[in-house]
């Protein structure tokens, strides 16, 4: 047996022996589970499986294991992502600290900063809110004002944060301030993480056109981080800002254009949603136009899995992710749309309902669902700020 076949076979055992038995019926693979001090439970079994998938450093797959990683290479967490869609079951944990500010910690951080914080973020104990945009700096990120005072071994913050998704559920942030007003834009710039559960930060939520408020506005009044947790050092935040936003965008075009973290391993779910509300003709969906429609979103999700996994596998090699990120992000949200988009034709009437009887659930989210989807090419930089990326840093077309 190679030892590719034996990691499968061992990683099998656990999942399908050791899990159960310790933890009785598993969460469905729509259970997100974001972690953190007061964790959400999606499912009563969420916080014991994403526990028990820690030990063995699941939860971060590929992170190094001096950190509470799994220590896989790529082949290896391939076979854990095929193993966990074959028995439906969910990501362990997700959430920005494995997305963003983890891999930046690995990048940037000092090795007193990787172990006080990544250990946390693999067992999920702490959920991050990201601090960037602001009022008059968003497109134009470098133009930012809320200030970090450096006192000592204190930090003292004020200012206002804006689209700082999840803070009201958040107990650290990771983000970018002000410690020097002179000099270019891009200079004096700071990044640094602070505990949220503190005096001086109030957060408030946006509700969104969707009904939900994912979004939230964060302001600071002398609130206090440590200089420890400054990110490779006071002045230098732009650099280590612009390698996030690449792991940022990866990950945004990854989740929308793939269409579900969860999608089945196998069948289609536009398709078999097509037959459901159109019905069949001679074996196909009755509708020839919608049924062309299904067929190409799903060849655009596939060809952009392959792209993603292409990259995913360079990160894996060493390659940090730069302004090409940027194709994922618009591609990947601009697919979204046009799934949603597509998945209200294909119900037809039934995708006008907000609430009330004549609609049932799954009818009513795909109204909010797409509504909040109009959102997807705004937020992470709108897809004009990644076109002007794409031109001028991976094109290099004059200016």
């Amino acid at each position: 047996m190679t030892d590719v076949e034996s990691f499968r076979a061992e990683l099998a055992e656990f999942l399908e022996r050791a899990l159960p038995n310790k933890l009785g019926e598993l969460p469905p693979p729509t259970a997100d589970y974001w972690g953190g001090r007061k964790p959400e439970l999606p499912h009563p079994m969420s916080r014991r499986y994403c526990d028990a998938m820690a030990e063995r450093g699941l939860t971060a797959p590929t992170w190094p294991k001096e950190y509470g990683g799994g220590g896989l290479d790529k082949a290896q967490a391939k076979i854990l992502l095929a193993e966990l869609r074959r028995l439906h079951l969910p990501l362990p944990l997700i959430g920005f600290g494995l997305s963003m500010i983890g891999p930046t910690l690995l990048q940037f951080g000092t090795e007193d900063q990787r172990r006080e914080h990544l250990p946390k973020i693999v067992r999920g104990e702490i959920r991050w809110a990201q601090g960037y945009s602001e009022p008059n700096a968003g497109s134009d990120l470098a133009s930012l004002q809320a200030s970090a005072r450096i006192a000592g071994d204190d930090i003292i913050i004020n200012g206002q944060k804006v689209w700082t998704s999840y803070a009201d559920k958040a107990d650290w942030m990771f983000g970018i301030f002000r410690t020097d007003a002179g000099g270019k834009k891009q200079e004096g710039i700071t990044f640094l993480l602070l505990d949220m559960a503190q005096p001086g930060v109030e957060v408030r939520p946006i509700k969104l056109i969707s009904g939900a408020s994912p979004f939230c506005e964060t302001f600071f009044s002398d609130a206090r981080a440590h200089k420890k947790d400054i990110i490779h050092g006071a002045g230098n935040g732009w650099t280590v800002a612009k390698a996030l936003l690449g792991h940022e965008r990866t990950m945004i075009g990854d989740v929308f254009g793939a269409g579900s973290r969860n999608k089945p391993a196998t069948g289609n779910p536009l398709a078999e949603l097509a037959r459901e509300y159109l019905g069949d003709r001679d074996g196909r969906v009755a509708d020839p136009i919608l049924r062309d429609r299904v067929a190409q979103i799903t060849m655009d999700e596939r060809c952009f899995a392959l792209t993603t996994q292409r990259s995913v596998d360079s990160v894996k090699a060493g390659h940090k992710p730069g302004p090409e990120s940027s194709i994922f992000k618009i591609y990947g949200t601009e697919l979204n749309q046009r799934r949603h988009e597509l998945m209200l034709a294909l119900r037809g009437p039934q995708c006008l309902g907000w609430e009330g009887k004549g609609f049932d659930e799954r009818e009513l989210a795909q109204t909010r669902d797409w509504l909040r989807s109009r959102g997807n090419t705004i937020e992470g930089g709108t897809s004009e700020v990644q076109l002007n990326i794409i031109a001028k840093h991976v094109l290099a077309l004059p200016d």
